[in-house]
């Protein structure tokens, strides 16, 4: 899934250039390179389907040259992941109806490629052989509200749990009582499930998205099946699939699993992942002078000079148009500031 714009990425993700398709790790490749990369350890690049903004589709193409243009599957509005990933099943279906499918974002972090690809080889062993909706469970390090969270429920075999209750993002107080009590895990978001187990919990669950998506398996794989998208697509509840199908299915599992990852959600996140200097700062730029300054992030383009003093814990992002300087322990609040910036002066600087 390479759809979204990364809104508390702001203001280095951008409206046309997302931050799964930027070099964010300055590693030279992009977060969607990265992520195409580790899933060749799976299954070959025929194997592999994007899905995305209609408005980024060629962004796709130019990045990942390998994938046929039948892979890349443009959405004509951002809905959410329920009407993505039904969308996604639905057409996939025609072409291998019993396959299993692992859906997984195109912006997160692997640290330890070998044993993710080992644990999604047992994950789909298991959804093959299961009617299960399979996810991958984090230890949780934080009372975080940004996360869904997984009540483990009895074992079932191979260290998979089923799972007793999946709650979506919870308020503070919420989080904390779960981080506290030991029973929960953070979900990766990252699925493994048979098409038939995925396509009947929507038909089931979800059925207003199942039936408007449903009517397009005649015009999937032909000429006719962007408009059939432009006209129902938008059409459909915008819904995470967490809430639509995940909260209210019976037969949810998780794989506790411990593979480095990060959802690289914010720039706090990324200054946690990131290579930091004696003072704790993680500097993406080739000329910059710090006085005073502890574990803050900044990042500016070639060619600009910073010179910053006395900032603590700060995250500091020069876009050359944009200037973000904001405290790291608020930066939840950037997503609201995005918001505030496009109603004061436009789209000009999203």
């Amino acid at each position: 899934m390479a759809g979204g714009v990364g809104s508390r990425f702001w203001p280095g993700s951008r409206e046309h250039r997302p931050k799964q398709f930027l070099d964010i790790l300055g590693v030279g490749k992009s977060l969607l390179r990265l992520t195409f990369e580790r899933f060749l350890g799976l299954c070959p690049a025929s194997n592999i389907f994007v899905v995305t903004n209609a408005a980024y589709t060629n962004l796709v193409a130019e990045q990942l040259p390998e994938l046929a243009p039948h892979q890349i599957l443009g959405e004509p509005s951002r809905n959410d992941t329920a009407p993505c990933i039904a969308y996604t099943a639905l057409k996939l279906s025609s072409l291998q109806p019993d396959a299993v499918l692992v859906v997984a974002p195109s912006d997160h972090v692997v640290l330890r490629p070998d044993v993710f690809l080992d644990l999604l080889r047992q994950a789909i062993a298991f959804a093959s052989q299961r009617d299960a909706l399979l996810t991958l469970g984090i230890q949780p390090t934080r009372p975080d509200t940004g996360y869904g969270y997984i009540q483990l429920g009895p074992a079932e075999e191979d260290h998979i749990f089923r799972v007793e209750r999946f709650t979506e993002k919870p308020d503070a107080e919420t989080a904390r009582r779960f981080v506290d009590s030991g029973q929960y895990l953070w979900n990766a978001g990252i699925f493994i499930w048979s098409l038939p187990s995925i396509l009947r919990a929507f038909e089931r669950l979800a059925p207003d998205i199942y039936q408007v998506l449903e009517k397009g398996r005649a015009f999937y794989h032909t000429p006719q099946e962007t408009d059939f998208l432009q006209t129902h697509y938008p059409t459909t509840r915008k819904v995470p699939v967490d809430i639509a199908i995940l909260e209210k299915a019976p037969n949810v599992f998780t794989l506790p699993a411990d593979f480095g990852w990060s959802d690289l959600g914010t720039w706090a996140s990324l200054h946690q992942e990131s290579e930091k200097d004696a003072n704790d700062n993680v500097v993406q730029s080739q000329t910059a002078l710090l006085y005073d300054v502890r574990d803050t992030f900044v990042r500016a383009p070639q060619g600009k000079l910073l010179v910053l003093r006395g900032l603590h814990d700060y995250i500091v992002v020069d876009e050359n148009d944009v200037l973000l300087v904001w405290p790291k322990s608020e930066e939840q609040a950037i997503k609201q500031v995005r918001a505030d910036v496009q109603q004061r002066f436009g789209e000009a600087f999203l």
